[in-house]
């Protein structure tokens, strides 16, 4: 109910987002902007995620049962790979509210891959004091083979919160 209402609200092709900070310039943020965070994923961020998920699947852990089902190695956990998108849009947006979120996991991500995540502005809308966008969302490897694609909905806050530095 409340994504139809956001969702509903007037359509805006150009929407500028202000985020002042006295070390930066205004982040502004319109149809087509692209931010980027690359990270590349380490067994010690596999073993606390799957601590922490209770995803104890030894697809994740164990390099011969990964092997046995056609893997090259351990794998990341996908989920764990997608969470860069929330990362990266509250990283410019702090107090973001993360909406919703598509993935379609195209390729395995193996640990020691180098990852660019990216979001993509593809819709912005205006809603009183906060603004929904939608982004397209994607994982590179090697920063060239689409491993993740999707797309998020995000709320994001009014016009005077801080930039922070990424």
């Amino acid at each position: 109910m409340l994504f139809r209402r956001l969702y509903s609200s007037t359509k805006l092709q150009y929407l500028s987002l202000r985020c002042f900070s006295s070390a930066t310039p205004p982040l502004v943020l319109k149809h087509g902007d692209v931010l980027k965070k690359t990270r590349v994923f380490t067994e010690e961020d596999v073993l606390q995620y799957s601590k922490v998920s209770h995803d104890s699947n030894p697809l994740h852990t164990d390099s011969a049962a990964a092997r046995n089902v056609g893997f090259e190695g351990p794998l990341v956990h996908g989920m764990l790979v997608a969470s860069l998108f929330p990362h990266i849009i509250s990283s410019h947006f702090p107090a973001a509210v993360y909406v919703s979120q598509t993935l379609n996991f195209k390729l395995p991500v193996y640990i020691g891959d180098q990852i660019v995540g990216e979001v993509e502005a593809t819709n912005l809308r205006e809603n009183k004091n906060r603004y929904l966008a939608k982004f397209k969302t994607r994982c590179f490897k090697n920063g060239e083979i689409l491993v993740i694609e999707g797309e998020a909905l995000a709320l994001l806050p009014t016009l005077d919160y801080k930039a922070v530095e990424v």
